[in-house]
């Protein structure tokens, strides 16, 4: 039940407020409320641009919020449940590693699965922090790396006493969801912090039989994608504290590091105006939502040679809850890789999907979406079951593959290094990211040992077409790998 009048959006208010002054601009953007580049007004109209301003008193300062700033901040605190809540402009990957160097520094350990965001391994990157990875279990039919079961939790933590926190994926991309309220328990009785990555699970703060979210199982700190599920404007997050033990204080010095002087005043204004919306009718919204999710399913599961998972999965432990929102569609039945069905999709029918990879696409549905449109990807996956199905013999299903940890990401990275092919790297150490993007969760990271497996999905992710990135050597001809003699 919310403390505070949550049909208030006090940046947005205020921003209305400042538009009907008519202030002379002699502080920063240069483009002056749109004049000098009516280019760019003629592409994202007066209104917007006109609103595209700096920091000033009346519209408080994202540092060091005092005002209508903060006011938000306190707004979102509640509409989350959660004791403290940061607008964050650098999406969240920003909060994430805000999250990560809050908790730990040069040396602590955290426990975390390896199937995270590239965004925490950075973090890794930055503040020197040692990973303990729990490697999740293989659904080997749908090829995903699932939750961590809380026996593996566990094990981590007697193997490694000393370590300071826990970071969970809640949910992952494909919408599996660990026992949070376990984990959190087990955590906090051995002392350490649980951080959770809710990048795709901005919804289930304000819809009914939902997975928990982390504020509400007791988590440290949460990183929240507004902007995905909650509707609010690309780049746009929240980071949430919630519990005693984390100091906000400490956190906002720690997003000052490398978060934005000049936070986007349009980004800031759709946060708090989207997080009014969800206060008061998420509720409704992803009722609507989690009904189109399970039709599509439905109708999807009736083609014949695809398989749209969901709830059916849940088995209490690696897969404790499952996202049903998620519209998550294995394709290997059709014998195509998830990337061909992303491709086929988008150059003949006209439809964006957010993830294909080896086995599966991700339709994401959320609050902008109507039936029309979900029909209309029913059909065409229809169709394309009717005109490309063929033998799937000698497929890839695995998206996950274990890595071989030999020395810390920090150390990977900034070790001597030397280039080579991609064939002659077998053994060696990697000092570089390498993912498909989406989903972005690396297949190397820096300091992990290249295998023959590893350079054999490379090679069959290239050749399926996914969007690669991480290495230096675009092309993804080379990689950088750690001179031997240092090593």
């Amino acid at each position: 039940m919310s403390r505070l009048n949550q049909q208030k959006a006090p940046v947005f208010e205020a921003l209305q407020k400042f538009g009907k002054n008519r202030i002379v601009p002699f502080d920063v953007p240069g483009h002056k409320r749109g004049r000098g580049n009516p280019e760019l007004v003629g592409l994202l109209g007066q209104q917007c641009v006109g609103l595209d301003v700096n920091s000033q008193k009346c519209l408080d300062n994202l540092c060091h919020p005092v005002s209508v700033i903060r006011e938000a901040e306190e707004l979102a605190a509640d509409a989350f449940g959660a004791k403290y809540a940061f607008l964050m402009v650098g999406g969240t990957t920003s909060s994430v590693q805000s999250m990560v160097l809050s908790a730990c520094k040069q040396g602590d350990k955290i426990i975390l699965p390896r199937n995270v965001h590239k965004s925490v391994i950075n973090a890794l990157v930055l503040n020197g922090a040692i990973p303990v990875y729990v490697n999740p279990d293989m659904d080997e039919k749908l090829g995903i790396a699932l939750g961590m079961k809380v026996g593996q939790v566990e094990a981590a933590i007697r193997e490694n006493p000393d370590a300071v926190a826990i970071l969970v994926n809640n949910p992952t991309y494909y919408g599996i969801c660990s026992d949070m309220q376990s984990i959190v328990k087990l955590a906090h009785q051995y002392g350490m912090l649980v951080l959770a990555d809710e990048a795709h699970g901005t919804h289930f703060y304000f819809g009914e039989n939902m997975p928990v979210s982390a504020m509400a199982a007791g988590a440290d700190m949460a990183a929240v994608s507004m902007h995905k599920s909650g509707g609010s404007l690309t780049q746009s997050s929240f980071l949430l504290v919630g519990g005693k033990t984390v100091n906000p204080g400490y956190v906002r010095q720690i997003i000052n590091l490398t978060q934005t002087t000049s936070g986007s005043y349009l980004l800031l204004a759709s946060l708090d105006i989207s997080r009014k919306n969800l206060a008061l009718g998420g509720r409704e919204a992803f009722a609507r939502v989690t009904a189109l999710a399970e039709y599509a399913r439905k109708e999807i599961n009736a083609i014949g040679g695809y398989y749209a998972y969901s709830a059916e999965m849940i088995n209490g432990d690696s897969i404790f809850d499952f996202d049903r929102t998620k519209l998550t569609v294995n394709t290997l039945g059709l014998g195509l890789a998830g990337i061909e069905v992303y491709d086929i999709l988008r150059d003949e029918y006209d439809i964006q999907v957010e993830l294909g990879d080896i086995a599966n696409i991700l339709a994401y549905i959320s609050i902008g979406d109507r039936e029309r449109e979900v029909e209309r990807l029913v059909s065409a996956l229809m169709e394309i079951h009717r005109k490309y199905k063929k033998d799937g013999s000698g497929m890839f299903t695995q998206e996950y593959i274990e890595p071989k940890v030999a020395v810390s990401p920090q150390r990977a990275f900034y070790a001597p290094k030397e280039s080579l092919p991609l064939h002659k790297t077998e053994g060696r150490v990697c000092s570089e990211f390498v993912m498909c993007y989406p989903p972005g969760i690396p297949i190397l990271a820096p300091g992990e040992q290249i295998t023959k497996n590893i350079l054999d999905y490379i090679s069959y992710a290239k050749e399926k077409g996914c969007s690669m990135t991480g290495p230096e050597d675009t092309a993804i001809e080379k990689l950088n790998v750690l001179k031997e003699v240092w090593f």
